[in-house]
C-alpha cells in the first residue's frame, strides 16, 4: 500500500477508525522517516456532531504533530450538508450525497496539501458492508472498483489504500481504548436512513454466532470480485464540464447533486 516516500494525506473524521489509523501511521513514520503523513477532516455541517469530531481531530493531530488540514461542504459546494437536505423536497437518504460529497472533499485536501496516496480508516466490517450494499443496489460496477487498493494507472485519481480492511472495527476500538485514544462516541443524525446500518447489526450477530465468518465473507468477496474484474471494462474518463474534475459522464456525480460546479481544484494553492 505505501512506498517509503509517500506523502499520505489520512482522512480523520474524530472517530476511533480513523485516529487509531492516524496513530498507527504516526508510529510507522518514526521507522521511514522519508515518509510523510498530513491529516485531512471534513467538515460535513451536522449540527451537534462536526464540532465536536473536528476538535478532537484538530486537538489529536497537535499532540501527535502531525499537519492537520480542514476542508468544509459549505467551502468546497456552497452549503452545509444541514442546510442542503433541508432545502430539499424530495431526497435519497443523507448518506448517498454525504459519500459522494466527502470523497470529493478529501480529494481535493488531500491535492491541496501536496499527499500522492489517500488513506481512509474502512475497517473489515465497513469493506464487507460496502461489498453486500453494492450487491444489494445490483451495482457490479462499484462491486468490483471497491478494493483495498485502488490505483488510476492513467494517473487522474490519487491512489485510495485501506491498511485496517483486515481488521474487525471491534479490535480496532480495542487497540484505541488501549492506547488511551479519545475519540467521539455520538452516533451520526442520519445514521438511522442508512441500510449500512442495518447491515452492520446483521454482521454483528453472524460474527457473535460464527466466529470468524467475516474473515471468511471477505475472502469470498475477493474472489468474487477478481472473478468479475474482467467483465467490467474500463471506465473512460472525461473532464467534468462544471467542475473539471474527472468523470466518467459529462458532469461528476457531485455537480450533479449539488446543481453547480464545485470549487475548482486548480484555483487552490497546494500547501507545501
Amino acid at each position: 500500500m505505501f512506498s517509503p516516500e509517500d506523502h499520505v494525506a489520512v482522512a480523520v473524521s474524530g472517530g476511533k477508525d480513523s485516529l487509531t489509523l492516524l496513530m498507527v501511521l504516526k508510529k510507522l513514520t518514526l521507522r521511514f522517516p522519508r515518509t510523510r503523513i498530513t491529516a485531512v477532516t471534513v467538515d460535513e455541517g451536522i449540527e451537534s456532531y462536526r464540532e465536536e469530531a473536528v476538535k478532537l481531530a484538530s486537538d489529536y493531530c497537535q499532540t501527535l504533530g502531525v499537519e492537520h488540514e480542514v476542508i468544509s461542504f459549505k467551502e468546497i459546494f456552497g452549503s452545509e450538508l444541514d442546510t442542503y437536505l433541508k432545502d430539499k423536497k424530495e431526497r435519497l437518504t443523507a448518506c448517498s450525497y454525504c459519500g459522494v460529497f466527502r470523497r470529493k472533499a478529501i480529494n481535493i485536501a488531500a491535492r491541496r496539501v501536496g499527499a500522492n496516496k489517500i488513506a481512509t480508516a474502512h475497517n473489515l466490517d465497513d469493506v464487507l458492508q460496502t461489498y453486500l450494499l453494492n450487491i444489494l443496489e445490483g451495482d457490479v460496477e462499484r462491486f468490483v472498483r471497491f478494493s483495498p487498493v485502488l490505483q488510476d494507472s492513467r494517473g487522474q485519481f490519487l491512489t485510495r489504500v485501506k491498511p485496517l480492511c483486515e481488521v474487525p472495527e471491534k479490535e480496532v476500538a480495542l487497540y484505541g481504548y488501549s492506547e488511551d485514544l479519545k475519540f467521539q462516541s455520538a452516533s451520526c443524525p442520519y445514521m438511522g436512513e442508512a441500510l449500512r446500518n442495518e447491515l452492520r447489526s446483521i454482521f454483528n450477530r453472524l460474527e457473535l454466532a460464527h466466529p470468524g465468518v467475516l474473515f471468511s465473507a471477505y475472502h469470498a468477496m475477493l474472489k468474487l470480485r477478481k472473478l468479475a474484474e474482467p467483465g467490467i471494462p474500463p471506465s473512460i474518463l472525461q473532464s467534468c464540464e462544471r467542475c473539471g474534475e474527472p468523470s466518467v459522464a459529462s458532469v461528476c456525480e457531485a455537480c450533479r447533486m449539488t446543481g453547480e460546479a464545485i470549487v475548482r481544484m486548480d484555483t487552490l494553492p497546494v500547501i507545501q
